[in-house]
């Protein structure tokens, strides 16, 4: 009754103090869930994410695969306008569909990792990777887009999807007022790879940086000016260490509504995993069929020159005496 009550009672926005304007609050709240069928990996993918996104919800899996359209329901229920769902086919393939509930538009990936994409591996869980980055449970991330994204519409679009699925709103329920990741977006040969990163900072010893200082003083040509009184401190350095998960999302179409409506993009140069694995199955049936002709060719040419052993005729005889005293 209280969230009801804060509904009727007034809007959202508060009054800024700096220059008297309305500033909206941006409430991004995001339901994770997956099918029926998900490996381990895909689940542990999953948990990851779960764990990155303080304002994300966890529920339990869903029965349907043709009746998307019901997890707008449930995104309702829980109070949630973004939706992040993983679709396992086959026991192989994952797909995952971003959602903008309730009015769209839905986005649909195939989701792989083009490192170990022959042996079927599709993602890398942080468990798995034993990276030795880390970062504060329920700290919000800074998000680095690829200059890319903004070349194309459809891409446009991808980034802001992404930016309200995986950007953390200041002051959520289970957020901690702490930045201490990157989550990094960059699209290279069709595809978006996701990258997760912490940052690290490690304080330099006063005695290394007045030798650091030293050497440069002596490199350079100009001369410096010593201010009275300066203190030497010591330097702090900043580096990217990777935390994980990663992987890798094709687009395969853009949806106007949420889970239906008309297809407004659609990649075309998309090959679904189902028909490579038939290329392969049809390329090993024709190598084997080659194998066969060639068989047949070599027993052919042996009779020809009368190297085989000739076939005996096998119409009877009325004389055999099988055929008189039968």
């Amino acid at each position: 009754m209280a969230a009801v009550y804060k509904t009727l009672s007034g809007s959202s926005e508060k009054p800024n103090t700096l220059n008297g304007t309305t500033v909206k609050k941006n409430k991004q709240r995001v339901l994770i869930l997956s099918s029926r069928g998900v490996t381990y990996r895909q689940r542990h993918l999953l948990n990851d994410l779960h764990v990155l996104l303080p304002h994300s919800r966890k529920d339990v899996k869903l029965d349907t695969k043709t009746k998307l359209y019901q997890l707008n329901e449930l995104a309702d229920m829980y109070n949630c306008n973004n939706i992040l769902f993983f679709e396992a086919r086959k026991g192989k393939d994952l797909y995952i569909w971003m959602s903008k509930a309730p009015n769209g538009p839905t986005l649909k990936f195939h989701c792989q990792n083009q490192v170990d994409r022959d042996r079927e591996k599709t993602v890398h869980t942080t468990s798995e990777l034993h990276f030795p980055g880390n970062c504060l449970r329920g700290s919000r991330p800074i998000l680095s887009f690829d200059a890319t994204f903004d070349t194309a519409p459809h891409l446009a679009l991808i980034k802001e999807l992404l930016r309200h699925i995986f950007g953390v709103p200041k002051g959520a329920r289970r957020s901690k007022p702490f930045i201490d990741h990157v989550m990094g977006f960059t699209v290279a040969d069709g595809k978006v790879w996701v990258r997760c990163f912490e940052i690290r900072e490690t304080a330099t010893p006063k005695s290394e940086a007045r030798s650091q200082r030293d050497n440069e003083r002596n490199d350079s040509e100009a001369a410096t000016v010593v201010i009275p009184g300066d203190k030497e401190r010591g330097e702090t350095k900043i580096s990217l260490v990777e935390i994980g998960p990663r992987f890798v999302l094709t687009p395969i179409m853009v949806q106007e509504s949420s889970f239906g409506g008309p297809i407004i993009y659609e990649n075309k140069e998309y090959v679904s995993p189902n028909q490579v694995r038939a290329e392969l199955r049809l390329a090993k049936a024709g190598r084997y069929a080659r194998r066969s002709e060639r068989d047949t060719e070599r027993t052919t040419k042996k009779g020809g020159l009368g190297l085989t052993t000739a076939v005996r005729d096998a119409t009877r005889n009325e004389l055999d005496d099988a055929e008189i005293f039968r």
